[in-house]
């Protein structure tokens, strides 16, 4: 039975979950769990609690759908996306309060995120007209050969909640423009600005029923949905942006379907400031590079490495400025670091803090929680064993090692199993460029901060912080299947 469809006004709308086929519909089950604000503790609503079921469901109805839309011509579905663009740029203030209420994104970063999914829709107007083929030569006589890029079919994305538009719009809006349909899975903490959001624009704007579903899971059952879309033959690709361990996991199970993933995982991410840097610069780009949205992005400086004769100073500006960052409620337009996303977070990052500081850490700034929020906190002297130096920390949290030179603070930052994003920061374009390609990362930004993206370039990762790229100039290679295609001009002389 189909839900009364979710109403504009501000704030998280209460029918969040389940949109399958074109319709807002309830859990199979009719399960529902409470969404709630990470800042206020309030219910923002009921969310169907979805299940295998559900995801079936949800497959059979983006499959259903994928025939037409792939045939569909492209300015039929570069209209869709230049509509979809213009009634998100005219709604940004009520998307701005929904993020805020739903994951604690603070106004700056949600006009961030605003602004990166218009340009995002409206760059993919023009991929519609973009998975092109090529004529090869062939050294068999009378033969032509094509490539040609054909859309796969039904895609599943899974996504996270820490910048929940722009996550979920990445994930669904360039195979959509290629011609394929798609089921998306929100995390349970933004089921509506991860998920229900962009079906509501989406079909406002004309995107026929089908091409894009939701389906939303009560908290610790997102395997219930992810193992079926992993093992449905009608998901031909999956693309997953979260951490590596669930990314691992993901991967161990595709491969046992032989299924293709995009991975975008989890980073620790290096900032190095050479000796020759301006200083005053380096700080203003590591306090933001390191505390946008409370530290909740995964290309966020965790570690920043200073050249010995900066060092000293750099700590003392850096950590003042951290200690100066007010926190409290995303919707005051003052507030730099709010809550973090839930009470678990919250925990694990006041256990690591603690731990780092037993083991002989120097806390610089910040380290005692304000439920709840987590103070902006600067860690110097951090052992190698504590946790927090290891692992992806994910939070308003950085550590600030003393190098000897740059050399060595790209040793050490290569040291990790991770290679999402860097940065480095000198007045001296051309050395940063030369550190640049000695770093194991998937991205350097020389002279900015790691938090850097754009809808049309190859984001993501090496080692342990993924494979394949996001970004719709690279949509094409993830999402189409490239087939070879041959024509003979006249009949072939076989030998037998």
């Amino acid at each position: 039975m189909a839900e009364a469809e979710p109403t504009w006004g501000g704030g998280v709308k209460p029918r969040a979950g389940h949109f399958i086929g074109g319709e807002w519909t309830p859990a199979g089950s009719g399960r529902r769990y409470a969404n709630r604000s990470p800042w206020s503790g309030a219910v923002l609503g009921e969310v169907a609690a979805g299940d295998g079921d559900d995801a079936n469901l949800a497959v059979a109805a983006a499959h259903q759908a994928f025939r037409d839309w792939s045939r569909a011509l492209p300015a039929a579905r570069q209209r869709v996306f230049l509509r979809a663009a213009d009634l998100l740029e005219s709604r940004q203030a009520e998307v701005l309060a929904d993020l805020a209420a739903e994951t604690g994104c603070g106004r700056h970063f949600a006009a961030v995120q605003t602004d990166f999914a218009v340009r995002l829709l409206r760059q993919a107007a023009q991929l519609t007209y973009r998975p092109i083929g090529e004529v090869l030569p062939s050294d068999i006589a009378g033969t032509q050969a094509m490539a040609v890029r054909r859309p796969v079919g039904v895609v599943a994305a899974i996504v996270p909640w820490n910048a929940s538009l722009v996550l979920s719009g990445r994930a669904i809006v360039g195979p959509l423009a290629l011609g394929n349909t798609v089921v998306l899975k929100p995390s349970e903490e933004s089921p509506y600005t991860g998920g229900g959001l962009w079906a509501r624009i989406l079909t406002e704007a004309g995107l026929p029923a089908g091409v894009l579903n939701v389906v939303t899971h009560a908290p610790g059952e997102a395997s219930r949905i992810a193992d079926t879309l992993l093992a449905s033959p009608l998901v031909k690709r999956i693309n997953f942006t979260g951490s590596t361990p669930t990314g691992r996991r993901l991967a161990e199970k595709a491969g046992r379907h032989l299924k293709r993933l995009v991975l975008q995982l989890s980073g620790q991410n290096p900032l190095i400031v050479t000796a020759d840097a301006d200083l005053g610069y380096a700080v203003d780009a590591a306090v933001y590079g390191a505390f946008v949205h409370q530290g909740q992005v995964c290309m966020c400086a965790r570690r920043i490495y200073v050249e010995r004769p900066l060092a000293a100073e750099f700590i003392e500006r850096f950590g003042a400025r951290a200690a100066a960052l007010p926190a409290g409620d995303p919707a005051d337009p003052k507030t730099v670091v709010g809550p973090v996303i839930n009470e678990w977070a919250l925990a694990l990052l006041d256990r690591r803090v603690r731990e780092a500081e037993g083991l002989g850490a120097r806390v610089v700034a910040g380290g005692v929680p304000a439920p709840p929020c987590y103070p902006a906190t600067v860690l110097t002297d951090v052992p190698d064993e504590a946790e927090i130096a290891q692992g992806e920390t994910f939070g308003p949290v950085v550590i600030v090692e003393v190098a000897d030179s740059a050399e060595q603070a790209v040793a050490r930052a290569n040291g990790s199993d991770f290679g999402l994003a860097a940065s480095v920061i000198t007045g001296d374009q051309r050395r940063g460029l030369a550190l640049a390609t000695m770093l194991d990362v998937g991205i350097v930004h020389v002279n900015d901060q790691p938090v850097n993206d754009e809808p049309h370039m190859p984001f993501g990762g090496v080692k342990d912080s993924g494979w394949g790229r996001f970004g719709l100039g690279f949509a094409a290679e993830e999402f189409c299947e490239l087939q070879w295609v041959t024509v003979r001009d006249q009949d072939r002389a076989f030998p037998f």
